[in-house]
């Protein structure tokens, strides 16, 4: 009985065409593959752009609401203001009618005492 092995380590022959048209598709992968790279790179830097433009449009009309509130606050923070002034106005102009009138009383009795001595 005779022993057959296999040897899978024997070398094998190369065909010289195959290698060749091996080379010849491997700058076409390459290309292909960096190109498809790129194409992705270019994806994800779309999708970052528009991200960053949406949340500047978020921050631009959350910051224009933010300050149509404050200009309705400072309006009527002004009429509030307005008002006082003519309430401080009114106060102030009845203050002055009473000292006159406690003024004409000193004098009303001044003149009655000023009557009686006589």
């Amino acid at each position: 009985m005779v022993a057959t092995f296999r040897n899978y380590f024997k070398l094998q022959k190369i065909n010289y065409f195959m290698v060749e048209e091996a080379l010849q598709e491997q700058p076409s992968l390459d290309i292909s593959i960096r190109l498809r790279d790129l194409e992705e790179k270019n994806r994800l830097i779309r999708d970052r752009v528009l991200l960053l433009g949406q949340s500047v449009i978020d921050e631009r009309d959350k910051s224009f609401k933010e300050m149509q509130e404050m200009k309705s606050s400072v309006i009527k923070l002004k009429e509030d203001v307005s008002r006082l002034k003519e309430l401080m106005q009114r106060v102030a102009e009845q203050i002055s009618g009473m000292s006159r009138k406690e003024e004409l009383l000193i004098l009303q009795r001044q003149f009655d005492l000023m009557r009686k001595n006589q």
